[in-house]
């Protein structure tokens, strides 16, 4: 009996240890770099919301990266009428079930979601965007080697360029796309930062006011303290 219970309470750390670690590699950090988010957007709305839809984000919201109404409207409103209106589609998910396997999902907050202890979302939606690699098995004709028999197409392969699989298990690139590898993964970047803030626009004004809010509790604590002094020092 007392096997059986110690089997019970070990066995889910035995399968932590008998799983296979994720490498993903680190996002860079262009939280502030408004041209980067510009970017982003562009790359976002080229290349991703064609399948994709962003159904909680509004176009009006890129006013937060710099970019007025009219620029949005000018240049990134592909899928909607006016900038009041959310990152929808006009695919089906019952048509892209058909043709996908499986409908392509709403990346309103896919960097948050995707966040584990391998690393955060925006690490393993770096390391996916160029991951992808040739495999003549797969119905699209593309694997991933984060996301395994991904029913998802290379959707950025004229930028990247064509990848396979070595027998070192390691990616190569066989064929140039339009960008050099470093400006590839340039603009990754780009659409990964542009992605994370999305999932919350308001993030960096957060992390802004919560200092403010620290810096007051402190000044506030000083005098708080000074004032407890001054009414128990007769006491003490």
């Amino acid at each position: 009996m007392k096997k059986f219970l110690t089997a019970i309470l070990f066995a889910p750390l035995l399968a932590f240890a008998a799983g296979t670690e994720l490498h993903l590699d680190r996002a860079p950090d262009k939280a502030n770099d408004m041209a980067a988010l510009q970017h982003g957007a562009k790359i976002f709305v080229n290349y991703c919301l064609n399948c994709h839809s962003a159904s909680y984000m509004r176009y009006n919201r890129l006013k937060d990266i710099g970019l007025s109404d009219a620029q949005v409207k000018d240049n990134l409103l592909f899928t909607a009428e006016k900038v009041g209106e959310p990152m929808k589609i006009a695919m089906q998910r019952a048509d892209a079930k058909v043709w996908f396997g499986a409908a392509p999902p709403d990346l309103t907050v896919i960097a948050r979601a995707r966040a584990s202890e391998f690393g955060s979302g925006a690490d393993w939606l770096y390391t996916y965007l160029r991951g992808f690699y040739r495999d003549e098995n797969r119905p699209t004709g593309w694997n991933n080697v984060v996301f395994e028999n991904v029913g998802m197409p290379h959707a950025l392969w004229e930028l990247q360029g064509d990848q396979i699989m070595g027998a070192d298990h390691k990616l190569k690139l066989v064929k140039a796309g339009k960008l050099k590898p470093q400006e590839f993964d340039a603009a990754v970047g780009d659409l990964v930062a542009y992605l994370k803030y999305m999932g919350e626009p308001m993030a960096e004004f957060r992390k802004q006011l919560g200092v403010i809010v620290l810096v007051f509790l402190a000044v506030i604590f000083v005098f708080a303290y000074a004032l407890k002094r001054e009414y128990w020092k007769d006491i003490h």
